[in-house]
């Protein structure tokens, strides 16, 4: 838990470019077309709608960004944070089971409450050579990776998810190479944003507003009643309820 809160202390934030924010907001404006535009008219609608899916020069058709893929020699802050991921995570796990494997040497700290097959001796009694020790036994540094491996649901029930202190977590992303991922495609996010918004048709909702609206009943009689009462009884009036 200590090493989730010191890598989110270390942790620094990501600057985004204007270029970047821009592509967003654009993005967000054509979702918004897509799920509200019912509530503007068609031709407003379809003005818009041209602006981003015009054939010719709509916004999704004429832009294209090129993606850069990170790299550590030409982005410093990328090196950084390599090193700081180090130095939270990695080496206090070895300087840790250094001192385990180091003190605590042929100790047994616990054992299961079940019987075991000789075949989980190497795994649960790491240090000890004993063949006449019970596999139930577990070693102090076997015990120690048994921890680092086996609280991730721990974790993840007081931390949250994606959380700094789940160190198999970060060993696997650290092997797969998911720490160096490559950004995110802008360009494959307009093409899908422009099929979406291209399969979008105008359904205005509030074309038959007025005769729904007027086809229902104010009940404005028995509130000017109901007003009449209140001031002869030196009450309050209320706001008409409209059903």
């Amino acid at each position: 838990m200590i090493r989730h809160y010191v890598s989110i202390l270390l942790q620094s934030d990501k600057k985004l470019t204007q270029e970047q924010v821009s592509d967003s907001q654009v993005l967000i404006r054509s979702r918004v077309l897509r799920e509200n535009g019912k509530y503007i008219p068609k031709q407003s609608f379809l003005t818009r709608k041209y602006y981003f899916n015009n054939p010719d020069d709509g916004f999704f058709k004429k832009t294209k960004r090129k993606v850069v893929p990170p790299s550590p020699m030409t982005d410093p802050t990328m090196l950084t944070d390599m090193m700081k991921g180090n130095v939270t995570n990695v080496l206090p796990m070895i300087l840790i089971g250094g001192w385990i494997n180091m003190t605590f040497s042929g100790f047994v700290t616990t054992k299961v409450p079940f019987p075991l097959t000789l075949r989980f001796k190497p795994m649960l009694q790491q240090g000890i050579e004993l063949l006449t020790l019970d596999a139930s036994w577990v070693s102090s540094a076997s015990w120690y990776f048994l921890n680092v491996f086996g609280l991730r649901s721990i974790y993840t029930l007081i931390l949250g998810q994606d959380n700094a202190a789940d160190q198999s977590r970060v060993m696997q992303e650290q092997m797969t190479g998911a720490a160096m991922a490559m950004p995110a495609d802008t360009n494959k996010a307009f093409k899908t944003e422009w099929e979406a918004l291209e399969l979008t048709d105008h359904q205005w909702a509030l074309e038959d507003v007025e005769e729904e609206l007027m086809a229902k009943d104010l009940h404005f009689e028995e509130w000017q009643e109901e007003k009449k009462l209140l001031k002869m009884a030196g009450g309050n009036t209320r706001n008409p309820i409209i059903c």
